[in-house]
């Protein structure tokens, strides 16, 4: 749908809404639920149909209903969670960030699906490595979140290779230039709690802009840099400019074991998955005011640091905050994460020091798992699918399989260095060398 003038437009709000003024009709909060969303849709023709008039009653309306888009997603996130947890008066409600992502094939809210809940914001000890695949390396809100959206997604794989009664109520459907893709109109959306950790959160948004004196924050020169999650420790430090490798026995003999930020790692997923034609989150959803320094193009350091990753629109348009932010919790931060995902019976709770529960048991999200469940939709494939796969061995030889993924992980990495910001630091190669009939 498009419209031919910006008069097509009002028309559209006034011959649905007939009474109501430009003003009025701008204001997200003056409509009950179901018009709001109509409106939405009104509101996204006119910017599709618009572009240059940002500022307009078009851009207006569109961005209010972003806001009702995220504080929807933020109250159902929160709102699960607190299902979970006992109206948050179990032990493990206690967190610091709180992630989530939900689903939605359409305008109404009321369809939207809540995929996955996580808290955590801790990192594995390198004495708990596992070369099998059974530990969590990386237990961050967000980072469990995504693996959630994976183990969904292989959910709904499995339920549209079983049989044409379950293909239909799969998410997915056969691409035309092979392999699986989206149902139209399904969009997935992540909700944060507070700025992933790294450059995001770092530079913080409530600094007044001061673009006439300068900028003079004494660690702007670090701004940009790839920043990695130390052992035993809270925050990040930026990485070298040249490679660091890792190795499995270093770590074991007690060098700190480093993992990539979240803001990195957020960034880097969303590219990535753009580059091979992937899914990525229709919109980041940010329980902080870091989206106002996203949207300030001259000012924001943040934005000109992973400009090249991904899309402008996905950076300034659909990077949004809620109205009501969960207060800071100050305090210790729990050793523990928890994640569920649609489908499972509880929470999962798990020691973030050793990847596994309590009881030493590998998580659901780890590699070994998933490597398993991609195993049995490997098996089912048809014989034109799998011919385009290498027969699985390691685990490690399957990921590299994906050849247009790792591509445009090489080039990513390659211009993270050719601008200057640092060398991604990865795990040592051995955590990846393993089968299933180890």
């Amino acid at each position: 749908m498009k419209a031919e003038s910006e008069c097509d437009v009002k028309d559209a709000y006034s011959g649905q809404w007939p009474g109501i003024d430009v003003e009025t009709a701008s204001n997200p909060w003056f409509w009950d639920g179901n018009s709001r969303m109509q409106l939405l849709t009104t509101g996204k023709v006119a910017m599709d149909s618009f572009p240059e008039t940002h500022g307009s009653f078009a851009s207006q309306c569109w961005g209010g209903f972003l806001q009702v888009l995220a504080d929807a997603v933020a109250r159902l996130v929160v709102d699960k969670f607190s299902d979970l947890t006992e109206n948050f008066s179990s032990p493990h409600a206690r967190r610091k960030v709180l992630a989530g992502i939900v689903m939605t094939t359409g305008t109404d809210v009321k369809d939207a699906l809540v995929i996955s809940v996580s808290t955590g914001t801790k990192c594995i000890n390198g004495e708990y490595m596992s070369d099998r695949g059974l530990a969590l390396n990386d237990c961050h809100a967000e980072i469990i979140a995504r693996r959630c959206l994976l183990k969904f997604l292989y959910t709904q794989l499995e339920l549209y290779l079983s049989n044409k009664e379950d293909q239909q109520k799969s998410i997915f459907i056969k691409s035309e230039q092979g392999g699986f893709k989206l149902k139209e109109n399904v969009q997935f959306h992540l909700y944060i709690s507070t700025s992933p950790c790294g450059d995001a959160r770092i530079f913080s948004p409530h600094e007044a802009a001061q673009e006439d004196q300068g900028d003079r924050h004494p660690n702007r020169k670090a701004r940009g840099q790839l920043r990695t999650k130390i052992e035993s420790g809270e925050g990040t430090i930026p990485v070298r400019s040249t490679t660091t490798i890792q190795t499995w026995d270093g770590v074991l003999q007690g060098e700190r074991l480093l993992t990539m930020s979240c803001s990195d790692k957020i960034a880097s997923v969303l590219e990535n998955s753009r580059k091979v034609e992937e899914m990525h989150p229709s919109s980041k959803l940010l329980g902080t005011d870091l989206e106002q320094s996203m949207q300030n193009k001259k000012t924001s350091e943040w934005e000109k640091f992973i400009k090249f990753r991904f899309p402008t629109e996905v950076l300034i348009s659909k990077a949004s905050g809620i109205s009501n932010a969960e207060a800071r919790q100050p305090g210790k931060a729990p050793n523990f994460s928890v994640n569920w995902t649609v489908g499972d019976s509880g929470l999962e709770v798990i020691n973030a020091t050793t990847g596994k529960d309590e009881m030493g048991r590998a998580s659901r999200l780890c590699k070994h798992a998933f490597y398993s469940r991609w195993m049995r939709i490997h098996a089912k494939l048809s014989s034109s699918l799998r011919s385009k796969i290498l027969k699985p061995n390691l685990y490690h030889d399957t990921k590299q399989g994906a050849t247009e993924y790792q591509t445009a992980k090489e080039c990513l990495f390659k211009a993270f260095l050719k601008a200057g910001l640092g060398a991604w630091v990865e795990k040592p190669i051995e955590q990846d060398q393993f089968s299933l009939t180890v």
